[in-house]
């Protein structure tokens, strides 16, 4: 029972600043669930989260993944309703005064100064991922024409990703 609470307070935690896209939450999922409660290995922790592009929300998924791993079918959907609870009640709550806030002008300015500050999570969330699992020639070739493909032509991100998985099995068998 312990285990489930310690389950739930932190995807709680974590679903309180889940705002500006799972990407910017990289870093911090990484922390806590690799380098201090060693729930999964890096290993584990990247296939997550590639795996979770498959799936619609991602990175919300990897909060399932960790709680079936930590604790079976209840634990995936503690860890789910914890991490989408929070922002979901903000939501809510933004949705149905949004007509007053979005007439105020220090809160377009408070999201002015956000948006910088997102972007730089993003690159550090990138930059910190690339650092740990481009390891040869190879990664680097896929990352240039992944970003080329999605920068420069109207393919699908899930598109991209299945390629690139193909090209890598493609690869292991040569």
């Amino acid at each position: 029972m312990a285990g489930m609470l310690k389950l739930a307070v932190i995807f709680l935690k974590i679903g309180v600043v889940f705002f500006g896209g799972g990407y910017v939450l990289i870093p911090l999922l990484h922390r806590i669930m690799v380098d201090q409660l060693h729930w999964l290995t890096l290993k584990e922790f990247l296939d997550g989260v590639a795996l979770s592009q498959l799936t619609p929300g991602p990175l919300a998924m990897l909060a399932t993944f960790v709680g079936f791993k930590d604790a079976g079918f209840f634990g995936a959907l503690l860890a789910t309703v914890c991490i989408f609870l929070p922002c979901t009640a903000l939501m809510l709550f933004i949705a149905s005064r949004y007509e007053r806030f979005r007439r105020i002008d220090a809160v377009n300015h408070f999201l002015d100064g956000i948006l910088p500050a997102v972007v730089g999570l993003v690159f550090a969330a990138a930059f910190n991922l690339g650092r740990t699992s481009l390891t040869g020639a190879r990664d680097f070739l896929l990352l240039a024409v992944g970003f080329l493909v999605l920068q420069f032509t109207a393919i699908a991100p899930m598109a991209v990703i299945l390629g690139a998985s193909l090209v890598g099995l493609l690869l292991r068998f040569a």
